[in-house]
């Protein structure tokens, strides 16, 4: 019995032939080209040939080679929606700072208003050497402004301190905590005199000292303890709030009494402040 030989089946050379007869397309379209726009032969040429070309189109296009601009541009468009989201995230992060800040300008100018104050709004851009040993802070504004030596320092709970120095553009504030500060006082609703004094801390447990001069008088807890106020208004204005009365401990035998004063003003968190610059025309 004869065998009968099986031909190999074609099929797998039909892409062979298709990416052969591409080729050639190719070639002739290069040829034509280079003959010029017009020529009957290029017009013969885009007849015959448009069709492969629409067949290599469709035979490409799963393998990405009509994608690549796509993906550029959704590439750039991922880029921009990051960067706005980034944005966006940064406004909803400085919000709540923003919140407060506008809080403090509206109590610094109802305070300023009510005092009858002509007064200048700036920040506190920076903090003293540690090495100097001196609490004090930097703002961001100066004599431009008409900030100048010995003018009282606000904040929106209370009295900061006064200004040391003074550039075109910045001052140097000494703040109330500062262990070599003192103020005059006026204690409770009889108005006493005093001294305060700091004890040279910034944070929230950072307390003040209170020297009543009339020994006979006991400050008591509770008491609000304002600024006893400088001739001429320098460098402390009369009458700003400066804290509370927090602990008494009495001395019968020295007769005295060691007053600790909580201030109002939060000395860790400083951020806008005042100076006051002089007072209201007709105020």
């Amino acid at each position: 019995m004869a065998r009968t030989r099986t031909r190999p089946d074609p099929e797998p050379r039909r892409p062979r032939t298709v990416l052969f007869v591409l080729l050639l397309a190719a070639v002739a379209l290069i040829s034509v080209d280079l003959s010029g726009a017009g020529s009957p032969a290029r017009t013969v040429a885009s007849t015959l040939l448009g069709p492969l070309e629409s067949g290599a189109h469709r035979l490409l296009s799963p393998f990405g080679i009509d994608s690549f601009a796509t993906r550029d541009a959704l590439r750039d468009e991922n880029a921009a929606l990051e960067e706005e989201n980034a944005r966006l995230r940064g406004l909803v992060a400085s919000s709540g700072v923003d919140r407060t800040r506008l809080a403090e300008y509206d109590r610094l100018a109802r305070y300023a208003d009510a005092a009858g104050l002509e007064t200048v709004t700036t920040h506190v851009v920076g903090l003293g050497s540690a090495q100097s040993f001196r609490r004090t802070v930097t703002l961001d504004a100066g004599t431009a402004r008409g900030v100048r030596k010995d003018m009282t320092v606000l904040g929106p709970d209370g009295l900061v301190g006064r200004v040391v120095s003074a550039t075109r553009t910045n001052a140097v504030v000494l703040l109330l905590v500062d262990a070599d500060s003192v103020v005059g006082a006026r204690v409770g609703g009889d108005h006493e005199l005093g001294m305060v004094r700091g004890d040279g801390s910034l944070s929230g447990s950072g307390r003040l000292t209170l020297d009543v001069l009339d020994r006979q008088v006991v400050p008591k807890e509770g008491d609000t303890i304002v600024a006893w106020g400088s001739r001429d208004g320098v460098p402390y204005i009369a009458g700003v709030p400066i804290g509370r009365v927090e602990k008494v401990v009495e001395s019968p035998r020295d007769e005295t009494a060691e007053v600790t004063v909580a201030p109002f003003v939060d000395f860790s968190a400083l951020d806008a402040v005042s100076v006051v610059v002089g007072a209201r025309t007709g105020s």
